[in-house]
Formats: structure tokens, sequence, C-alpha cells
């Protein structure tokens, strides 16, 4: 990573405005030098280059007068110097620079060259999210190539090494240049499909970044970001998809809670003590619009009933004015058309407060043999929840306890430790 005579590094000095610029023109960069040389991981490396590059010199020397032909420029002239040098690691040499694409690499398709001003951000999602990529290469590659994150910056996200992260990266470009995938949209029968994971890809970014699963932090709000900013480009090019517009407005309601859901020690408060004034309006606002329009004119999915379900939260003035029969409404819609553990752990929440905690714990233990969830944190911090309102002390101070010791999230650990032990006060 480049860093100045003080030490600091590109983050510490490039603006939020050069910062927002660079990511945006990231996948357009990317791919136009795709479409013109093949070579994906090539490709991106001379990309990420001139990232840095305009990160390091774009604050003194100011902007460009055309930022993405800059960038253009600045990767294609790199890429060249990598495909020449004798160290460029079997790379094409001067064949390479005058555009003939590698055999064993992604491969522009025919009659694909980009347009003037083509956006390329979807194509390069769909490339990121391929199905032949692990789910954790598909969140890491997203991040760098159409995020324009550098490694650095994903591996603090996910608390990992930056070498592991690198490795990981580098595994998944070269199972791209392995497989030959063609850097195209997928066939129209295949598009529903592929679009599905990239939403869902986008969806696991932005829930590590909303709570962490591990770590001294609950949430990252650089994690968050980037989901959202994605969410927005993808909606921006396809504005008619109902379930891209609900991701977003899903994302959007739920991050506007954001700066209410830790106190001032990073303490986790639940949304129930949360002070509903420090929400973002503005998110909510757009969050419901979106929701209100996506599931008037579309056929309802996933992430839109989330969304209105989400979106009747954030509505509500207070946690006694919430319309609880009707997310419980819209949550045995919600098991009926994707049903999954995540589901029917939520589900239990809100039989419970239509039903009572009883009813909602006899769900619960539906899932008590379903290997998906058996075992993880969160289905007996549910458990010791229900069970408190259901005045059974001491079988919900001992779930607090199981779940307090099963989750590797300092912040939740010390909520539930925190539950357990208020608990035990509470029986003496």
């Amino acid at each position: 990573m480049a860093t100045d005579e003080h030490g600091r590094d590109e983050e510490t000095r490039t603006g939020p405005r050069v910062e927002d610029l660079l990511r945006e023109l990231a996948p357009q960069v990317l791919g136009a030098l795709v479409r013109r040389h093949g070579q994906f991981d090539a490709c991106e490396d001379a990309v990420q280059e001139a990232l840095l590059a305009a990160a390091v010199q774009w604050p003194h020397e100011g902007e460009p007068a055309n930022p993405r032909g800059w960038l253009i420029t600045v990767a294609s002239r790199k890429l060249t110097d990598e495909w020449r040098s004798e160290q460029a690691r079997k790379r094409r040499e001067v064949t390479a620079a005058t555009h003939v694409p590698a055999d064993e690499s992604v491969t522009p398709s025919p009659g694909d060259e980009q347009p003037p001003g083509q956006d390329d951000t979807l194509t390069l999602l769909f490339l990121c999210c391929h199905p032949a990529l692990t789910a954790a290469s598909q969140v890491a590659l997203t991040l760098r190539a159409v995020g324009g994150l550098t490694t650095a910056q994903i591996a603090r996200a996910f608390l990992i090494p930056e070498a592991t992260m690198a490795q990981r990266i580098s595994r998944a470009k070269q199972r791209i240049k392995s497989t030959g995938i063609p850097f195209r949209m997928p066939p129209e029968d295949e598009r529903a499909d592929r679009l599905r994971v990239v939403l869902h890809v986008l969806y696991l970014i932005f829930n590590e970044g909303h709570t962490a699963t591990s770590g001294p932090d609950l949430q990252s709000g650089e994690l968050t970001g980037e989901a959202i900013r994605l969410a927005r480009a993808v909606h921006q090019l396809l504005p008619a998809d109902g379930e891209v517009a609900g991701l977003l407005a899903l994302m959007l309601l739920t991050d506007a809670r954001r700066s209410a859901r830790t106190g001032q020690d990073g303490a986790l408060i639940p949304l129930t003590e949360q002070d509903r004034g420090l929400w973002n309006r503005t998110y909510i606002e757009e969050g419901i619009a979106l929701i209100t329009n996506a599931l008037a004119r579309s056929t309802v999915g996933p992430y839109q009933l989330q969304a209105a379900i989400t979106a009747i939260h954030v509505e509500a003035p207070s946690p006694e004015g919430t319309d609880w029969p009707q997310i419980l409404a819209l949550y045995e819609l919600l098991s009926r058309i994707s049903p999954n553990p995540v589901v029917t752990l939520n589900h239990a929440v809100a039989v419970a407060m239509v039903r009572g905690p009883r009813a909602g714990l006899a769900l619960l233990e539906t899932l008590d043999a379903d290997d998906r969830l058996a075992g993880h944190h969160r289905l007996e911090a549910v458990r010791a929840h229900l069970l408190e309102m259901a005045g059974d002390r001491e079988a919900a101070r001992s779930s607090y306890r199981v779940a307090a010791r099963r989750t590797t999230s300092l912040p939740e650990q010390r909520y539930l430790e925190t539950r357990a032990a208020r608990l035990a006060q509470e029986s003496v």
C-alpha cells in the first residue's frame, strides 16, 4: 500500500469525494480493460494499481478532466508494462499488448466490445458471483473488483490477516482463469438464477457489516455502506426488478438504525431500547418508498417481504406500537415462499408476540434438529428471550449463558452475559 512522507496510506489521504468516485469508476474501468484485453486477473491487478495511483495523485494534483479515461490509460500502461516484463509470470508479452486475448483467461465475447459510456458493473457482478466460486470467494472478489476496495481494506473488515485475504482473492481469480468464464451477461434463461446469487452475495456483505460474526465491534459501516452502494448500482441498472428494489430497501431500513444500536462504550442496544430519534429518517423514507413501489408493481419475493417487515418495525412510534399481527402474517408468507431456519427463527419471535411465548418456543423446537442452525448462538439467544417472556427465568438464564459461550462477537457476548447476570440478580 502506498504511503506519503508522513507514513499516511492512500486511504487516509483520499477525501470522500475522490474515494467515492474511484469506487464508482472501478467496475467501469475494469470492464473496459477486460473487454479489450481479456485476462481478468491481469486486468484486475492493473486497475487496482491505477486506483492506488489516483488515490495518491488526485488529492494533490486535482482530478483529471476525464477521470475514467485517466484510469483506463494508466491501467492499460501498467498492463502493457507487466505483459512486456520478463518477470510477468508467463503472461503474454508483446502479443498481449496488441489486444489478443489469452486462450486460458476470461475472454471477451464476439461483438462485446464496450460502447462508449457503457456501465459494466452488472456484468462484473455476474462474473465475480459465478457459481464456480465459493461464497467466500464471491464476497471477496466482489468487494475488490466491483467495490474497488483494497485487499487490506477487505481483510480489515472481515478481521482476517491481509495475506489470507490476498490468497482468497488470488484463488478466485485463478479459478475464473482456469474455467474460462466469459466476460458477458449470462444467457437469458440463466439470468434470473444468476441475479439471485448476486443479490445473495450483496446480502451477505451487508449482514457481515450489520452484525460482525466476530471481533470487538458490533458493526462495520464500511461493509454496510459498500453493500448499499452496490445495491444502488444494481437498482439503477435494473429499476424494474422488484427483488433488487426489495434488497436495497431492506438494507436502507436496517442500516437506518445503525447509530442507535450501540452505546458510547460499544455495547449492544436491542431494538426495544433504542432511541428512535437517532434513526436515519432519510434512509427510512427512501426505503419505505422503494418497498411500497416494488410491492405494488412486481411479484412478491423474499427480499421484498423482509423489507416490508423491517418497514413495519421502523414505522412504529414505539415498541408497544409495533403491528405484530401484520409482521406475523408476512413471516407466514415468507416461510412459504422461502423457507429456511433463519426465517423460522424470526417467525418464532413474531408468533410469541402475537400468540404467546410458549407458542413461539414450540416453533423454535423444530430447529433443534436442523444442522444449519443447531448449535448457533442465535438459536439459544432467541430461546432465552422467549423463556424470559414466559417467566422461566432459570431456563432463560441458562440459554443466555449458552448463547454467550457460542458467539465470537464480543458486543453480543457481553450483552448476553449481562442478560443472564440480570436474571440471576432478580432471582435472589
